[in-house]
């Protein structure tokens, strides 16, 4: 019988990061989230814009304001969406984060939140930011690519 293929499944993704960052490395983590924070991120009410990943002192990781709505039916206490929630990375691949964070103009950023054989994770790439005239390049590129299809598929039949 042939092994069957882990799926993936998304469930957030940060599109402001790729507009605004050039994206140089991307690095798995699992993230510690509550009972009520996993339902509500199953359902989709996860938003990913405006996150980043700090680094502390005692070598550990933390996302910072990702916003994940409460739960209804949980009934939730004093429960703050936007929270800071710890990142589960070995202490090497804490240590390459840190370092890549302290060059100038690099920074951590959360990609997408992801299902990955069950279990939630998150996609963390190392960036650089782009400047104004990097992103007008990338929306001429992107606007000429669709162009090109579009002949193509008009005169390629």
């Amino acid at each position: 019988m042939a092994k069957k293929l882990p799926q993936t499944s998304s469930l957030a993704f940060n599109r402001k990061a790729l507009a605004d960052y050039e994206v140089l490395e991307k690095i798995e983590a699992g993230v510690v989230l509550t009972g009520g924070e996993v339902k509500s991120a199953r359902a989709g009410q996860v938003n990913l814009k405006g996150t980043f990943v700090e680094i502390t002192p005692k070598l550990e990781a933390f996302v910072k304001h990702m916003h994940i709505s409460p739960y209804k039916p949980a009934h939730q206490v004093d429960y703050l969406p936007t929270q800071r929630r710890k990142l589960l990375l070995n202490k090497s691949q804490i240590e390459y984060v840190q370092e890549q964070i302290d060059t100038k103009g690099i920074t951590a950023v959360p990609l997408d939140m992801h299902l990955s054989h069950n279990k939630i994770k998150i996609t963390i790439a190392i960036c650089r930011g782009k400047k104004k005239y990097d992103r007008r390049e990338d929306l001429k590129k992107r606007s000429q690519s669709l162009e090109i299809n579009r002949a193509l598929k008009k005169f390629g039949k």
